[in-house]
C-alpha cells in the first residue's frame, strides 16, 4: 500500500508507529496475529496474560491500524494483514519481526499457539468420531438437504445451455436455472406447461416450449446438455426421442436420463399412463448407440431406492454426443 500521509504529518506517523511497537507484548501480539486470526481468549492463553492486559494492548494496535478486528458471535477476532499496512509501517514491522526472531518469549508463544491450534483441530476430530453414525441425519436437521445439490450444480459452466425434455411442471428447471445460461423446457401437455410457467415466472433465462419429444422444437446443435427425466417410459417411440435428443446437442454435449428399470407392476404402469415396464440397460445402450452416442461414452447404473419411494427402482444413464 502506498502511504497517503501528507509530508508534514509523516514525522508524527513515524513516531506513533515506533511508540506502538515499543512494547514487547505488542510485538508478540503482532507476531501471533500475522500467522492466524485469533480471539482475545486465545491470545490470553498463548501469552499467559489476563484479558485486561491483552485487550489494552490490542486497542493500541487497532488504533494505529496494525491489526483489524471483526466480531464473530460474542467473540472478537483480530488479524494483522501485512499488505494493508502503510509502506513505512510495513518496513518498520519487518525490521521488528527480524529482530525478535530469537526472543525466548516468541519461541514459547509459538509452541503454545501450535498446541492451541492442535487442540481446536482435535475438538473437531473428536466430534466427528462420535457423530459419524449420525452425521447425515444431524447435517440434514441442522442445514437442510439442498445445499449439497447447490454446491454440485455450481460446478456447471455458467455458459451452459440445457434442454429439459419432458419438463413437466418445471421442478428440475427451477433448481437448475440459477446455475446456467439458459434452460429450454419442452413438454406436450398444456396443463403441465401452465404449471411450469407459473412456477418459473421470475426466471428470465427459461424458455418453455410446447412440442412432441419425437420432434423437439429446438434447432440442431443448440444445447450443451439435455435431460430426459421420467419421460422415456411415456413415449411410443423411444428410438425417435433419443435421436432427437442427440440432434439438439452440440458435439461433446451430454445427455442425462433417469427412468424406470424393468419391473412387473402392470397396474402401476396403467395407473400412471406409461407405455412400457421400464428399460433394460442393454436395450437402452443399443438405443443410445443407434441415436448417435458412441458406446464408450455411455454409462448406465441403477440408483439406490430412496427410503420412502413407492415406485419401481430407477436408473441413471449418461452419454456424450
Amino acid at each position: 500500500m502506498i502511504s497517503s500521509t501528507p509530508a508534514h504529518q509523516q514525522p508524527q506517523r513515524l513516531l506513533a508507529w515506533m511508540e506502538s511497537l515499543a512494547d514487547p507484548t505488542r510485538l508478540r501480539l503482532l507476531r501471533l496475529l500475522e500467522r492466524h486470526e485469533l480471539g482475545v481468549a486465545d491470545l490470553c492463553d498463548v501469552l499467559q496474560m489476563p484479558q485486561s492486559t491483552v485487550s489494552r494492548h490490542l486497542k493500541v494496535l487497532a488504533d494505529q491500524k496494525w491489526v483489524r478486528g471483526r466480531r464473530q458471535g460474542t467473540n472478537h477476532l483480530y488479524r494483522t494483514i501485512l499488505d494493508e499496512l502503510e509502506a513505512g509501517a510495513r518496513r518498520l514491522w519487518l525490521l521488528a519481526r527480524e529482530q525478535t526472531d530469537a526472543w525466548p518469549a516468541v519461541k514459547q508463544d509459538r509452541l503454545r499457539l501450535d498446541r492451541l491450534l492442535a487442540q481446536k483441530q482435535g475438538d473437531g476430530q473428536a466430534f466427528f468420531a462420535g457423530a459419524a453414525g449420525e452425521w447425515d441425519r444431524l447435517r440434514g436437521e441442522l442445514y437442510g438437504r439442498h445445499f449439497s445439490d447447490a454446491a454440485m450444480l455450481a460446478l456447471l459452466p455458467t455458459g451452459t445451455i440445457v434442454a429439459d425434455l419432458g419438463c413437466g411442471t418445471g421442478q428440475v428447471i427451477a433448481t437448475l436455472a440459477p446455475f446456467v445460461k439458459q434452460v429450454i423446457g419442452v413438454d406436450n401437455s398444456p396443463p403441465m406447461l401452465k404449471a411450469a410457467r407459473k412456477r418459473l415466472a421470475n426466471k428470465k433465462n427459461v424458455d418453455l416450449r410446447k412440442g412432441d419429444l419425437a420432434a423437439i422444437p429446438i434447432d440442431d446443435g443448440t444445447c450443451d446438455a439435455a435431460l430426459l427425466i421420467l419421460a422415456l417410459t411415456y413415449v411410443a417411440d423411444p428410438a425417435a426421442v433419443l435421436s432427437e435428443m442427440s440432434r439438439v446437442l452440440k458435439p461433446g454435449g451430454r445427455a442425462v436420463l433417469v427412468d424406470l428399470l424393468p419391473h412387473d407392476r402392470e397396474e402401476f404402469r396403467r395407473q400412471l399412463g406409461q407405455t412400457r415396464l421400464g428399460f433394460d440397460a442393454k436395450e437402452l445402450e443399443q438405443l443410445l448407440v443407434h441415436a448417435g452416442f458412441p458406446a464408450p461414452q455411455i454409462q448406465i447404473r441403477p440408483l439406490p431406492p430412496e427410503p420412502n419411494a413407492k415406485g419401481p427402482a430407477l436408473f441413471l444413464a449418461t452419454a456424450v454426443r
